[in-house]
Order: C-alpha cells, then sequence, then structure tokens
C-alpha cells in the first residue's frame, strides 16, 4: 500500500479543515511548496494537492500558481490535483502545469458524461473522488448533499475507467477519529480491481495497517503529519512494513 501525502490549499496556504468547514482552517504553512519540497525528499510516491478556493468557489477562485510552484518543487514526484475540476478544459490545464492525475468529484454526480469522456481521453490519468456523509455523496465542495449512493457511484466510475476511487469519509475528515474501515472495505470489495485511495480520519501508525487490510491501495495522510502524530518517513516505513 502507499501513502500520499496532502497538502489542501487555501489563499496559496496550506491548511487543514474539519469535516470540510472554511471556517476550522488552521494554517500550517505559507509557503506550500516547501512542504511539497520535503515530502518528495521522504520518498513519498505521490503528492495530494486539493484547491479548496476552486472546490468552494466552482472554479470562480483558484490556486493556479501556487500549485505551479508546487508541481516545481516535487521534481519527479507524482502529484494528483483536485479541487473545483469539473470539465475536460479544466483536466487539460491541470495536466498543463505539469500534474500527473486530474480528481474530479462533483461532475461524477452533476454530469457523468463529462468524467466518462475525460476517462477515455486521459486513460489512466483521471482518479474520481467520492465525498460521502453517512453513505451519501456530497458534492460543491462538501456543501451540497445528494441522496447518490457512494457505492453505487463508484462503481459507475470505476467501469468507466478511472485508475482510482478517493473514497472519503467526510464526517471523519480532518478529525482524527480514524478512517471508516468498513466502508473502504466495501467499496473496495465493490469496485475491484479498481484502486481505492481511502482518505479520511487517519491519526496514528496503525491506522495505515488497518487501512491496508480493506484492500486499499493507497491512504492519502494531511492532518496527522501536521499535527506531528508521526512524521512521513515514519508513515512510509509503516505501509511498507505489510509488503
Amino acid at each position: 500500500m502507499q501513502v500520499f501525502p496532502a497538502i489542501d490549499l487555501l489563499d496559496g496556504k496550506a491548511v487543514r479543515l474539519e469535516q470540510g468547514r472554511p471556517e476550522s482552517a488552521k494554517i500550517y504553512s505559507h509557503t506550500p511548496w516547501e512542504l511539497a519540497r520535503r515530502f518528495a525528499a521522504a520518498g513519498a510516491p505521490r503528492l495530494h494537492v486539493v484547491d479548496l478556493d476552486a472546490a468552494l468557489s466552482r472554479g470562480a477562485k483558484h490556486n493556479h500558481a501556487t500549485i505551479e510552484k508546487i508541481l516545481a518543487a516535487v521534481g519527479r514526484m507524482e502529484v494528483e490535483v483536485g479541487g473545483g475540476i469539473r470539465t475536460l478544459e479544466g483536466c487539460a490545464r491541470i495536466f498543463t502545469v505539469g500534474a500527473k492525475y486530474a480528481v474530479m468529484g462533483t461532475a461524477a454526480i452533476k454530469t457523468p458524461a463529462v468524467v466518462q469522456e475525460a476517462c477515455r481521453r486521459y486513460p489512466r490519468r483521471i482518479v474520481v473522488a467520492v465525498d460521502a456523509r453517512e453513505g451519501k455523496v456530497a458534492v460543491e465542495g462538501w456543501k451540497e448533499d445528494t441522496k447518490a449512493d457512494a457505492l453505487e457511484i463508484g462503481a459507475q466510475v470505476a467501469a468507466a475507467g478511472a485508475l482510482a476511487v478517493l473514497y472519503t469519509d467526510i464526517g471523519r475528515d480532518g478529525m482524527r477519529t480514524g478512517p471508516n474501515l468498513e466502508a473502504t472495505t466495501r467499496l473496495a470489495k465493490t469496485i475491484e480491481p479498481c484502486a481505492v485511495i481511502a482518505s479520511g480520519g487517519m491519526a496514528k501508525l496503525e491506522d495505515i495497517h488497518q487501512v491496508r487490510q480493506t484492500g486499499a491501495a493507497a491512504v492519502v495522510i494531511g492532518k496527522a503529519l501536521y499535527e506531528k502524530s508521526f512524521t512521513i518517513e515514519e508513515a512510509l516505513a509503516a505501509a511498507a512494513a505489510g509488503e
């Protein structure tokens, strides 16, 4: 299993939110590209970047300049970028600046044909975020709840050719209460061989071992790293220990 450190961007700064609430933002760095450089130096295989401004404003605001600095800082480390990417043009823009993968979320619910076309046009470069609150998908930067079932949406995008499904339990995100192992296991079994990237709630190194048992291919870790629950080096070692 792999470990992907996360950088969430708000007004050009690296922040973490609790359960996706902007008012809960805590700033961890005014130079996110320096964080990215450290993660790359530690040997992380991929960096997960979220443009919160784009996600919350439907693309009216963005952190493209900061993302370009991050991409320039990480060398050969792969980078996936999400947040407000809801069109083919949005995917193309992220790829043009150097990101390896684009993460789409809201579009999977509101314009599924766009996600299908993105998977066709950019094979093995589209990750679809399925962000769930009590099993139902939330969109528009988690501000809008839907009746869409997380498992069903995961199966649909896997069939469409998504490289992976990024599953986040919104209630646990940024709370360090532990990941939703049951939901992650169900999703992994439902969409295999499509990969699952688990996210939300990571609190201790033991969580990495437990997530591996769900069948997830990777885990995204953010706040636990910033709050120094453990280091990225320790997380990478924990992930490698079971291989």
